[in-house]
C-alpha cells in the first residue's frame, strides 16, 4: 500500500480545496519564492507555476495535512528545477533594454530603487537581508522554512526532502553562517560578539 494514495475528488471538491486549503497560503508562498530568486517577476512566475501544479496534481494531496507544508515542497522543487535549467543556458542579454535604460533619464540618476530592498527591510534589517541573501540556496531556505515562515523539524523535512538530521545540521550550519556575517555589524550596534 503506498503512502499517500491518490484521491478520487469531484471537480467541485478539487476548486473547494484549492480555494479553502491552498489559496491562504499565497502570500507565504510569494515571500518564500521571492527570498528565492531575489527577483519580483521570477517569484510571481514560480507561485504561478507552483499553483499550477498544485491543482493538475490536487488528487495526491490529503485533506487534513498540512497544506503549506505541501505547496512550499512543489514551490521548492520548481525553483531547484528552473535553477538546473538556468544554470546550464548560456546568460542572455537583452540590449535593446540597455541601450533604453542608457538613454534614460534614469541612467544619471546616483539612486537606484531596488524593490528587493525595500520589500525586505520592512520585514528585516538591510544587513540582515544582505546576509541571508548572501548564503547559499540550500542555508537560505532552512532559514526562511524555519525562523520566517515557522515550519517545524519535521515539516521542513518533508518540504526539503531530507531526513530531520539534516535539516538541523544545515540550519545549525547556517544560523553559524549568518552569525559569522553579522557580528560586524553587531559591533557597531554596540553589542558584545564573541
Amino acid at each position: 500500500m503506498s503512502e499517500n494514495p491518490l484521491q478520487n475528488y469531484t471537480e467541485k471538491d478539487k476548486y473547494q480545496i484549492f480555494d479553502t486549503e491552498f489559496m491562504p497560503h499565497i502570500d507565504s508562498m510569494y515571500n518564500f519564492a521571492y527570498r528565492l530568486t531575489m527577483d519580483e517577476d521570477e517569484a510571481k512566475d514560480l507561485v504561478q507555476d507552483t499553483y499550477l501544479k498544485a491543482f493538475r496534481f490536487i488528487s495526491s494531496f490529503q485533506r487534513g495535512t498540512n497544506a503549506k507544508a505541501w505547496l512550499f515542497r512543489i514551490l521548492k522543487n520548481s525553483f531547484i528545477n528552473d535553477y538546473r535549467k538556468k544554470s546550464k543556458e548560456p546568460a542572455k542579454l537583452d540590449y535593446q533594454e540597455v541601450e533604453t535604460f542608457y538613454n534614460s533619464d534614469e541612467a544619471d540618476s546616483d539612486i537606484t530603487i531596488d524593490l528587493r530592498v525595500e520589500t525586505v527591510q520592512d520585514m528585516i534589517g538591510d544587513e540582515i537581508a544582505n546576509a541571508l541573501n548572501s548564503l547559499a540556496v540550500d542555508f537560505k531556505a532552512v532559514i526562511i522554512l524555519c525562523d520566517i515562515e515557522g515550519f517545524t523539524y519535521e515539516e521542513m523535512a518533508k518540504i526539503l526532502d531530507i531526513p530531520i538530521g539534516t535539516v538541523r545540521s544545515r540550519l545549525h550550519r547556517a544560523r553559524n553562517l549568518l552569525k559569522e556575517k553579522l557580528k560586524g555589524y553587531a559591533r557597531s550596534m554596540g553589542y558584545k560578539s564573541e
